[in-house]
């Protein structure tokens, strides 16, 4: 099952949500594939050990045709991680949009020799449509839509499903999606007016998990940590495991 995690919207929660989802796969007994497709490489620097060398990262993929097999490095209590490299910001530039180039992470994750169909892998994506951003949404299952509560991010939902609209003739089915609220305060009335307008908008593809605004879940990444590695017992910890129990009882994931 490939998920891609997507917003056009920046400091939503892509990057959190691969990771911790990805820990919560590992503590279910299922081994995941994380790829960073963000030119940033925020979830590659939370590994703490991915190469510097862009020969070793996504981009030899699309420069230098590399087989993601050669990528691939491992990430104790979570599984392995395909690296990002800054030189990513030049794919759309040297590629363009042709239709060969946006099938390349499709075909490059079938050819993989420990990648079967059933196993989780989650991709990390750029906050911006261009050639890396269309090749999770070709690849992938299923997108999980994070949505930080404040209104400019409830725009970014609308904007991406416009975008989805656009791209669903070419790719000739719909992209299931799923809309989660990250970084939801129950103290604020304006966290359950944007799960209300989500709701009405989206009905139940919006997950009724939400991911609560947590210390743990902020800070663990700097400690170059998952949320249950720094502290099973939060909150936060909490919120991933009920999003993976909500992502496997719809069907998103397989049950381990």
């Amino acid at each position: 099952m490939r998920i891609a995690i997507f917003n056009q919207k920046g400091g939503v929660g892509k990057t959190t949500t691969v990771l911790n989802l990805g820990a919560a796969l590992h503590r279910a007994g299922q081994r995941s594939l994380l790829l960073d497709l963000d030119p940033q490489g925020h979830l590659s620097s939370i590994h703490g050990q991915a190469p510097s060398e862009a020969s070793r990262s996504l981009f030899a993929f699309y420069q230098d045709n590399t087989s993601l097999d050669e990528l691939v490095i491992d990430w104790p209590h979570i599984g392995q991680l395909i690296p990002a490299h800054q030189q990513l910001i030049k794919v759309d530039s040297i590629f363009g949009k042709g239709p060969a180039v946006l099938n390349k992470l499709r075909l490059g994750l079938d050819a993989m020799a420990d990648c079967p169909p059933e196993r989780p892998c989650l991709i990390d994506c750029c906050p911006y449509i261009g050639v890396l951003a269309l090749n999770a949404i070709f690849a992938c299952d299923s997108l999980i839509i994070p949505i930080s509560t404040d209104y400019l991010s409830l725009q970014a939902a609308e904007q991406i499903t416009r975008t989805l609209q656009v791209l669903e003739p070419v790719i000739k089915r719909r992209v299931e999606r799923r809309y989660l609220l990250t970084r939801f305060d129950r103290r604020r009335k304006m966290s359950e007016d944007i799960r209300q307008k989500l709701r009405e908008r989206y009905g139940d593809e919006v997950l009724d998990t939400v991911i609560s605004e947590n210390v743990t879940v902020a800070e663990s990444p700097s400690l170059n940590q998952d949320v249950f590695r720094h502290n099973a017992a939060s909150p936060g910890a909490r919120d991933y495991q009920s999003l993976l129990a909500e992502l496997v009882a719809r069907s998103n994931l397989t049950a381990p």
